[in-house]
Order: C-alpha cells, then structure tokens, then sequence
C-alpha cells in the first residue's frame, strides 16, 4: 500500500472512533454540569432551612418566658428542582440537631446540607417532601432543651 493510501486509512479511522466516542464522554460532562447546578440549588433551599431556623432559635432564646413555641412558614421554598421533588430532613445524632439536609428523591446522591447552631434537639417531626404542602418550621424551648422542626403548615 502506498503511505498516502495509508494516511487516508488511519485518519479516517481515528475519525470514525472519534464520532462514535464523543456523545459518549460528552453526556458525561452534561450529566456532571445538571447534577453540580442540581447541588447548587439544593444548596441554597438548605441554607434558606437553615438561616430561618437559626433566627427562630435566637427569637425563642432571647425570651424569658420557659416555654417558647415558635414556627415560621417558608414562603420562598420552590416545589420542584430540575422537574424532581426534594425532600428536605433535620439531620442528627443522638437526638442532636445538626445540619439540614436536601435530597432528590430517587436520587439520594444529589445533596446538600447546611449546618444547625449547636445544641438544638431534633423535634418530632423532621421530614418532609416537596410539593406536598406548605413547609413550615418550627423552633420551640422547653425544661428538657430546644427544639426544632419542620412540617407541613
């Protein structure tokens, strides 16, 4: 075979490899763009959890009266993320309220979290999904700690 003949062979071969190889590894970057834009909205709906828990939790600390009971509804909260309901949880250990956690459901492996002023307690209702209702937290303090919520209004 003659090299141009040759030439022509290899680079229409390695042309070929590249069409079929490229919407492969292309998707991949898209897939890894959706879930990273996913993250940060995720992001911003936990800090927005977490900001309005934390004023809820100064408001009901800087009152005298013992027991404190105090709920806010998120009005600013969207039902859907990219076309997926989220669920939204108060994480813990111990019964200890740490962080705020957002999740897509059926895809656990998109979150984020946010954190939780120390020494809260989570309450009894700590779970809910979007879409389903108002969401409305709540912070309250009774003889045995402080407490936090979140449910729906």
């Amino acid at each position: 075979m003659p090299a141009p003949a040759v030439s022509h062979l290899i680079c229409t071969t390695a042309l070929v490899m590249l069409i079929f190889t490229m919407p492969f590894f292309y998707s991949m970057i898209v897939n890894n763009i959706q879930a990273d834009m996913v993250r940060r909205e995720l992001k911003e709906i936990a800090d927005y959890v977490s900001n309005t828990l934390a004023n809820l939790y100064f408001l009901v600390n800087s009152t005298d009266r013992r027991v404190v009971s105090m709920e806010k509804e998120l009005l600013f909260l969207p039902a859907m993320v990219e076309n997926s309901i989220f669920l939204l949880k108060i994480d813990g250990t111990g019964g200890d309220a740490s962080r705020i956690l957002t999740y897509l459901k059926g895809r656990s492996f998109v979150s984020a979290e946010a954190w939780l002023s120390p020494g809260l307690k989570v309450g009894a209702e700590n779970t809910v999904e979007s879409g389903s209702g108002t969401v409305v937290v709540g912070c309250s303090r009774d003889a045995t700690g402080i407490y936090v919520s979140i449910k729906y209004g």
